[in-house]
């Protein structure tokens, strides 16, 4: 009797420790996916804010193939200067696209189709997988010379708004132009002091004068005090998110 008794408690441990070590046996996200999302014609990144619950900028998405024909969708979020980063990726392998202020890389017919499909099908494993996207953005901001500070202690800086995209169904009018201010790097539509930054807003095709010219703005709110401030310019077109294209973050000391 007492061998059946050990012979039953070494069998309910060793299924314990079997069930404990199949749960323990899964491998957690620890690749690296890493990469730019860069303008098609310019080979420049295409600046952005910082995506996520608080943002509307470039993101990556991610649609984990390995297991099932139709996966939930997976996003990254993208870095204000066009490249992205993360740490934790499963290892597995995806449908990948990037999102934002250009030419949707996915696209359906209007009877709901296949149309334009520029994903990337990639499979992630190794320790880093790097993956580039060449988009097609909407607009170019570039900043034209130097921020100035003025002698009432605002802030001018100049810009040149071009349209990028030569697809006439992403030509939409141009809905406003914006000065971004904020203390912290992370200045977008997301971030920034809205006491000192400026929008001009533009109703109808009025918006379309602008491009090719040059654009002066001057931070509102009077007198900035006296601190570092970072700078960008957005503009946008009435399209989907209206989400901005940008330029390069400047710092300006206020002394």
């Amino acid at each position: 009797m007492k061998k059946i008794i050990y012979s039953m408690a070494f069998s309910i441990t060793a299924l314990l420790a079997c069930s404990c070590h199949k749960t323990d046996n899964y491998p957690g996200p620890t690749e690296t996916l890493k990469g730019s999302i860069t303008d098609i014609r310019t080979g420049k990144n295409v600046q952005s804010e910082l995506a996520g619950n608080n943002g509307n900028g470039t993101r990556i998405k991610l649609l984990e193939t390995s297991w099932s024909d139709n996966p939930t969708p997976l996003y990254l979020s993208g870095k204000q200067d066009g490249t992205y980063i993360n740490t934790k990726v499963f290892a597995a392998t995806y449908k990948m696209t990037a999102e934002g202020a250009f030419v949707p890389m996915v696209q359906t017919n209007g009877d709901g189709t296949a149309g334009v499909d520029q994903s990337q099908t990639v499979k992630v494993q190794g320790g880093v997988t790097t993956v580039n996207f060449k988009v097609d953005p909407f607009l170019e901001v570039e900043w034209v010379g130097d921020t100035v500070l003025n002698a009432d202690g605002t802030i001018t800086a100049k810009c040149k708004i071009t349209r990028r995209t030569s697809n006439p169904d992403f030509q939409q009018d141009i809905t406003d132009l914006f000065l971004f201010l904020s203390p912290t790097e992370y200045v977008g539509n997301n971030n920034y002091d809205a006491r000192y930054s400026t929008q001009i807003a533009y109703a109808g095709t009025t918006g379309d004068d602008i491009v090719g010219q040059t654009i002066t703005l001057t931070t509102t709110g009077g007198a900035l005090p006296k601190k570092d401030y970072y700078l960008r310019i957005g503009s946008r077109i009435n399209y989907g998110l209206k989400q901005y294209n940008y330029n390069e973050v400047k710092e300006v000391s206020v002394k």
